[in-house]
């Protein structure tokens, strides 16, 4: 190691050319070929990307110093307080820079507090703290004196050297000599030779440490024109105008020889780096599977969590099979046994006790929630709870595929709600566990191909229609990357050779694709803390002012927070509105007695009438329903599964057996209990699942993690699984090796095809339901379906055609008559609703007018 090593005291992936994990990586490379022994992350206000960083320094042997370059407000004014603020001569006092680097596990707290405080209270341009809360945080944490925007550092520049001593003195006061230190920085600006001077001053005065620093925005130098493009991109600048935002060329990662040369006359500053670094020293607890941060659902009656999980579930088999077969089925009892067993061993009978409770207050209060989503689907337990309203046993779902307990992971179950009342749900879960125990999930968008080449182009002065038309050479295949599209399209690759302005914003383009564009919110994804949440992770705000995550959803993960999906489904909202609708006429109407074998409702999907049903309207989903033959749910659930790119060659072969064209074959004849409901052919991944278990003896948590080595492809496990699945064969069921081998490469080949029986079965049950009402109750449903799609004149027109090819006649708008959505009307006298044949054009309807404008006329 060379002697006096430099640790990178600052480094930005906020407007900066080192985010995302391929990023890190090479400066991961750099900072190892420097021989660099920490590196610390400091972005501006924030600390979006710490876990990643983490894990990229750990991954590679390098300390992690997790810091902010925090955002202080003016002197004398409050962190609550959104006013400007001017000095004696009438110039607007700014906000400061300050340094903050964790030296502890309670620092790295104290950080996520501060950060958290400054977006959620502080927030007034800039996600901004005072010295009264940096005073309450102070733990743990080593400041640093902050760059030329530093508060001493302004002060030094406007000649206000009593304001630069007595911030010394309350920054020494608020974090003590020892952790604190007077920040250097050399990019070759006059303003920084002149703070640094005074800076050596204070430092013999006050006898405080002097630390060298260098703000790290890009890997090398050469990179700083790509940043600097980047940066035009994301302040909507174009590279020749004079007064946008620049960078130095400066703020890029130096060499520990470099820094020493910048700062030879202060070696101490150099040296200080290091001690800084000894003094930091956080490790930050990674678990997925520790449950420990999840709120803890206390039983109502008082008496143990345990005890009144087994109630519950006691009760839901009870009323879900009846009291006599709950009591003597065995294959019942014994698989709802072993699931609780699995969640308590697992440490998850709280995440189970906090869904059950939302989905009942949801069910309570009449807000529309989905029969299930995903796998989750496969529990039995979730079923008796209410979670979920689809057996599982009826649809030969495996519990093993929601939760293995030969590995674990977390539970993860998605809810489907009401689109229009999904935020009623979120919102008695924010009352039930705490306002701050509750938060969105931050997302962050990236440039893609099209949008990057798009954006260089007009930051580098080219027309619209020339970005445009390089743009349109690029594939519109969904992940397709510039370097794909220079592969694929010949007629990019010429522009290329040929054209140097083409060539030069394709380069710009590959060098900025995939860098972060900007932050949004996860559509469903909602995290749960057992207790103030920016306690585990730093929070920020949404443009709607809600409270988000800084930590993606794969960081939530690692940390074992509870991350819970609440996701809005149009068609939930739809299917209550036509109930609404009949219940008019029939108040006793039950959707769910209703079951799954009417005939009319297969007549519908078999005549692919399909406009509007779920899952199925597309039009080459109501091509296949006609030749399909469709007569069961499963039949439904099938189709789901197979209508995606890959499965879809399957679908002849399928029919064809379907039909009795041809013979139904088996991959082995022990498979039959396994694949006769789809003919012999595997769709489903619990299909994979139970051939292993069957001709194998896999357990079913085993057969699981088989399946999932074959999804991944990776040789080394698949090897190994090869292995244990031909052994298997032939100890269980004396399977030669060579038909063993064969019917793991099918399976392979299958797996790679499957769809998740789960998931499909419980959207198949939606389907089944939108097709029922539509082929039963056709006037109320379309009436759901128009009011549901009241703003989008598009879809208002398809379903308006589907209407009149119907027989139905719409009927005009009408002050007197119109309603604000459209609704059911009797087309004569005397005739009742239960038969009316039209339906009245909702007033929120009528373009120009919409809902919000017909509900504030009607108040």
């Amino acid at each position: 190691m060379a002697a006096d090593p430099f640790i990178h005291l600052h480094l930005h992936t906020e407007y900066s050319l080192l985010d995302g994990a391929v990023r890190i990586d090479k400066l991961m490379k750099k900072a190892l070929r420097c021989k660099m022994p920490a590196v610390a992350m400091t972005d501006h206000g924030n600390i979006f990307g710490a876990i990643e960083f983490y894990q990229a320094c750990k991954k590679n042997n390098i300390k992690p110093i997790i810091g902010c370059e925090a955002y202080l407000t003016p002197p004398g004014l409050s962190m609550n307080e959104r006013k400007i603020i001017t000095d004696k001569h009438g110039n607007k006092k700014r906000n400061s820079h300050l340094t903050l680097l964790a030296s502890s596990s309670t620092g790295y707290e104290n950080l996520m507090k501060l950060v958290s405080r400054a977006h959620l209270e502080g927030f007034y341009s800039k996600p901004r703290i005072d010295k009264e809360c940096l005073a309450e945080f102070s733990e743990g944490l080593i400041c640093l004196s902050g760059c030329i925007n530093g508060e001493i550092n302004q002060a030094i520049q406007a000649d206000d050297l009593e304001q630069a001593r007595r911030s010394v003195g309350e920054f020494s006061d608020i974090f003590g000599k020892e952790n604190f230190y007077l920040e250097m920085h050399n990019h070759g600006f006059e303003q920084q030779t002149l703070c640094n001077k005074q800076l050596v001053k204070f430092g013999k005065e006050f006898d405080l440490g002097l630390v060298a620093a260098n703000d790290v925005h890009f890997l090398d130098r050469s990179d700083h024109e790509a940043h600097d493009i980047l940066i035009c991109i994301g302040t909507n600048n174009q590279q020749m105008d004079e007064k946008r935002m620049t960078y130095s060329p400066e703020v890029y990662f130096k060499t520990s020889a470099e820094m020493r040369q910048l700062f030879k006359e202060v070696p101490e500053a150099i040296k200080n780096t290091f001690a800084i670094a000894d003094k930091c020293d956080i490790e930050i607890e990674l678990d997925a599977t520790s449950s420990a941060k999840y709120p803890q659902f206390d039983s109502p009656d008082g008496g143990s969590r345990d005890d009144y999980f087994l109630k519950l579930c006691n009760e839901g088999l009870e009323e879900r099979y009846g009291k006599e077969r709950a009591t003597t089925d065995p294959e019942l009892r014994e698989r709802l046994d072993y699931e609780i067993k699995v969640m308590a061993d697992m440490g998850f009978l709280s995440y189970f006790l906090i869904t059950w409770d939302f989905v009942k207050w949801a069910k309570d209060n009449d807000v529309p929630v989905g029969p299930g989503r995903g796998s989750a689907a496969g529990s039995l337990v979730a079923y008796v709870l209410g979670i979920t309203d689809l057996c599982p046993i009826r649809f030969g779902l495996i519990f093993e595929r929601f939760l293995n307990p030969e590995r674990v992971s977390p539970p993860d179950i998605d809810m489907d709600f009401c689109q229009t009342r999904r935020p009623e749900v979120i919102q008695y879960v924010r009352e039930k566990y705490g306002e701050r125990a509750v938060s969105h999930i931050v997302t962050f968008g990236t440039l893609g191909a099209k949008s990057v080449v798009r954006d260089v182009s007009r930051v580098l002065g080219l027309p619209y229609s020339e970005g445009n038309r390089i743009a349109k050479m690029i594939p519109n295949d969904l992940g397709t990357t510039l370097a794909d599209a220079k592969k694929k399209n010949p007629e990019l690759r010429t522009e290329l050779e040929t054209n140097d302005g083409v060539r030069r914003v394709y380069d710009y383009s590959v060098f900025l694709e995939g860098m972060t564009r900007g932050t949004g919110i996860h559509a469903a994804g909602v995290v749960i803390g057992d207790s103030e949440l920016s306690k585990y992770v730093p929070l920020t705000l949404g443009k709607e002012g809600e409270v988000v995550t800084q930590y993606a959803m794969s960081p939530l993960t690692d940390l074992g927070m509870l991350k819970m999906d609440f996701l809005g489904l149009k068609t939930l909202t739809v299917i209550k509105d036509a109930i609404d609708l009949i219940r008019v006429h029939t108040p006793d109407f039950d959707l769910k007695a209703a079951g799954l074998e009417d005939p009319e409702a297969y007549s519908l999907l078999n005549r692919g009438e399909t406009v509007g049903v779920f899952q199925l309207e597309s039009g080459g989903m109501m091509s296949l329903c006609k030749r399909f033959g469709v007569d069961k749910i499963e039949d439904i659930i099938a189709l789901i599964a197979l209508y995606r790119p890959g499965p879809m060659d399957l679908i002849p072969d399928f029919i064809d057996r379907k039909k009795g064209k041809k013979k139904v074959k088996y991959l082995h004849p022990l498979l039959e209990e396994v694949s006769e409901e789809t003919y012999g052919i595997l769709i489903y991944q619990e299909q994979v699942q139970r051939a292993a278990n069957v001709l194998a003896g896999y357990s079913l948590g085993e057969a699981d993690i088989l399946r999932r080595a074959m999804g991944k492809k990776k040789v080394s496990e698949m090897q190994k699984q090869r292995e244990m699945f031909v052994k298997g064969c032939k100890e269980v069921n004396n399977i030669v090796e060579k038909q063993a081998n064969t019917i793991f490469d099918l399976l392979e080949k299958f797996a790679g095809y499957g769809f998740n029986k789960s998931h499909s079965a419980a959207y198949g049950m939606i389907s089944y339901q939108t097709a029922y009402l539509k082929a039963n109750y056709p006037v109320e449903f379309m009436s759901a379906l128009l009011s549901n799609e009241i703003n989008n004149t598009d879809k208002i027109s398809i379903f308006v055609a589907e209407c009149q090819r119907m027989g139905m006649e719409i009927l005009a708008p009408d002050v007197n008559r119109s309603s604000l959505k459209f609704r059911p009307e009797s087309s004569a006298a005397g005739e009742s609703i239960q038969d009316a044949k039209c339906i009245r054009f909702g007033l929120a309807g009528v373009k120009n007018v919409g809902g919000a404008a017909m509900t504030a006329a009607i108040k």
